[in-house]
């Protein structure tokens, strides 16, 4: 084999490798497109976390980063901290516009801004939040086109609620310390460093029921949990926080 085609096949493996590497890094972006590439069936436990399928329209394809690594290893954390009955795979996929979404209490949504939501699942996002159900919003902002996401995320926000807004949440909400303590709500993205901006949102009866971490990014932190990408200190509040929010959930 000539030298230059030699190259050119160390190259080639380099790059494939390097591509591997980033879609298991970044969320297996190349199969998000399919939602039944990994449906997990969660075990009977009292406390199992959807993670919820929505219609996108600008990027598509968010809703799935981190998954599953990510609600494994929070899981994992909350079994052996907590009192909670649950497990490592108490987890599972579901879709916004369904019925199903009112069987789950704690639901999870990555990547809000690309959110094209359709009617009938505006009008579940109403009916889930106004029952009781609480919502963690994720992985979004803090990068070029951020604000962008924001108010793309907002508008679907004002098409089921157009009677409330979003509040930023403060280092005095009970929230951080209905579980673990946590000294401050203050945070950077994970990947960018941009400072957080933490957002609750009110049922009608003027209850949390949502809590948006904005141009943050916490299932990375969880998902990472195990492996040297973020410093330690970020990576374990982002593991409390997220144990707070489902305490908080399940006691409010």
């Amino acid at each position: 084999m000539k030298l230059r085609w030699k190259v050119l096949l160390i190259l080639l493996i380099v790059g494939l490798a390097a591509t591997a590497i980033q879609a298991q890094r970044f969320g297996n972006r190349f199969r998000m497109a399919d939602i039944g590439w990994y449906r997990n069936e969660p075990p009977d436990t009292e406390f199992v976390l959807a993670r919820l399928h929505y219609t996108a329209g600008w990027g598509g394809g968010g809703w799935v980063h981190d998954y599953p690594v990510a609600e494994e290893h929070i899981l994992q954390v909350m079994k052996e901290a907590s009192g909670l009955n649950v497990d490592r795979m108490s987890y599972k996929i579901v879709e916004l516009g369904s019925p199903e979404i009112f069987k789950y209490p704690f639901a999870y949504i990555s990547e809000p801004g690309e959110m094209r939501l359709t009617d009938p699942e505006i009008v579940n996002l109403r009916e889930y939040v106004e029952r009781g159900g609480f919502i963690m919003v994720d992985d979004f902002g803090g990068q070029g086109g951020g604000d962008a996401e924001f108010q793309r995320f907002r508008a679907n926000l004002l098409r089921a609620f157009p009677d409330r807004d979003m509040f930023i949440l403060t280092d005095d909400h009970p929230l951080l310390n209905i579980f673990y303590h946590i000294d401050s709500i203050q945070t950077v993205h994970p990947m960018t460093g941009v400072p957080s901006v933490f957002y609750g949102y009110k049922n009608g009866k003027g209850e949390l029921a949502m809590v948006i971490c904005y141009a943050n990014d916490v299932g990375d932190y969880w998902e990472f949990i195990d492996e040297p990408y973020y410093a330690l200190r970020p990576s374990k509040e982002a593991l409390k926080l997220g144990i707070n929010f489902v305490m908080y959930s399940m006691t409010h």
